[in-house]
């Protein structure tokens, strides 16, 4: 089984899955300088847009990605050659990341205007709206203190203590870093969906055929569905993925109009 690997996506398993060993063994202090942080962020480096494709959360995220890459990979490399699948991989993983962070900046203004509102006119009203929109990074007695605030709107030790905690909850979110290769992934997926949209994939759950291009589909979907629906404790990052898909749509797009381009 192992004679199939291509020479890229062999070096890529073997480097990503070496980082994780290393970062979750011996130096786990890797998986926060090299995750990517929000632009904002006082811990974002510029190098993270790279590196933040090698780590990942726990065995089973690196698992998914690996196999994933295990999978759809070598063909890929067969027929597109190394240079072309290391550029899919890079520019998908990196694009995603830097897409990703522009649409993490817009909900970072979001909140960040919501924050400001409040501290223009302070009410439990505004408060109340704010942890109903933010509940799952609240313990349940934050609605004790609710009350207590809505009993006593003008007492401005309750009005500073609520801005506390939006500031708390400003600077959870902008300090949550993003991890892992599926932004990457997702290229691949594309990829292999558009240029053998009728190869047959043998599903594991549930165990039944798939053309490739009706995988590709339901991903798409599926991912467009969670952006839309948004569930705040969500800690996937569903915009990533669909930037990756994008990305490599873009890039076997114009690959496949210059044929003279394939090696």
């Amino acid at each position: 089984m192992f004679r199939a690997l291509t020479p890229v996506v062999k070096n890529l398993l073997i480097l990503t899955i070496g980082i994780h060993v290393i970062a979750a063994f011996f130096m786990p202090q890797l998986t926060n300088f090299f995750a990517l942080y929000a632009i904002e962020s006082r811990f974002f480096m510029p190098f993270q847009f790279v590196t933040y494709m090698f780590m990942h959360a726990d065995f089973w995220h690196l698992f998914s990605n690996m196999f994933g890459l295990f999978i759809f990979g070598p063909l890929l490399e067969q027929f597109l050659g190394p240079k072309k699948i290391l550029i899919l991989w890079m520019v998908c993983g990196v694009g995603s990341g830097v897409l990703y962070s522009g649409y993490n900046a817009v909900k970072m203004n979001s909140l960040n205007q919501k924050i400001e509102r409040f501290s223009e006119d302070p009410n439990p009203d505004t408060f109340s709206s704010f942890v109903s929109e933010n509940r799952h990074l609240f313990n349940t007695g934050i609605y004790d203190f609710i009350d207590k605030y809505s009993r006593n709107p003008d007492d401005a030790e309750l009005r500073n203590q609520a801005q506390r905690y939006m500031l708390r909850i400003q600077e959870r979110q902008l300090n949550i870093p993003m991890v892992g290769a599926s932004g990457a992934l997702f290229g691949v997926l594309i990829a292999f969906g558009m240029l053998f949209p009728n190869t047959q994939l043998f599903l594991l759950f549930p165990p039944m055929p798939v053309k490739a291009k009706y995988l590709v589909l339901f991903y798409g979907l599926y991912t467009v569905y969670h952006i839309f629906v948004s569930n705040p404790a969500d800690n996937v990052a569903h915009f990533a993925h669909l930037a990756g898909l994008a990305i490599g749509a873009v890039l076997v797009t114009m690959w496949k109009r210059d044929r003279r381009n394939f090696y």
